[in-house]
């Protein structure tokens, strides 16, 4: 185990972003942008691997649910001194407040959410001005 010093971001306010296309190839793009940030960040391996994941998930939930036609989403990290925050901007017109759901053994898809909720340390959803909304989650070091 490492000492809290070495799980601490790089700098308090850090902020990196990328807008992406509404597009299923867009979320390994998605991926890769948020380890390479956290990596840079000096986030710890294991908490690397969390975090990617859950962009993972709601870069896909964006560009499934969130994003329409023509449109695309934005992936913003937020590092501050001892917590890494993940937001997802979308644009859709409606706002609906996604939850993670209870599914079947058998179901091949609704646990991106669920796997959110276990992952980080917190995630929600605000409303985005004009439209859309903001799922975030985060990650304490």
């Amino acid at each position: 185990m490492s000492d809290a010093k070495s799980c601490t971001v790089a700098a308090p306010g850090f902020l990196r972003d990328h807008f992406y296309p509404r597009s299923a190839s867009s979320v390994a793009d998605a991926r890769r942008f948020a380890r390479d940030t956290a990596t840079a960040w000096g986030v710890p391996p294991t908490q690397i691997d969390d975090l990617e994941l859950c962009v993972s998930e709601l870069a896909t939930n964006a560009v499934t649910h969130g994003v329409p036609a023509g449109r695309g989403y934005l992936l913003r990290l937020l590092g501050f001194e001892e917590t890494v925050r993940v937001e997802v901007h979308d644009s859709g017109r409606r706002w609906r407040k996604p939850h993670g759901t209870e599914t079947s053994h058998e179901a091949t898809t609704g646990r991106g959410l669920l796997l959110v909720a276990a992952l980080s340390s917190e995630w929600g959803v605000l409303p985005r001005t004009p439209l859309g909304k903001v799922v975030w989650a985060e990650f304490r070091l």
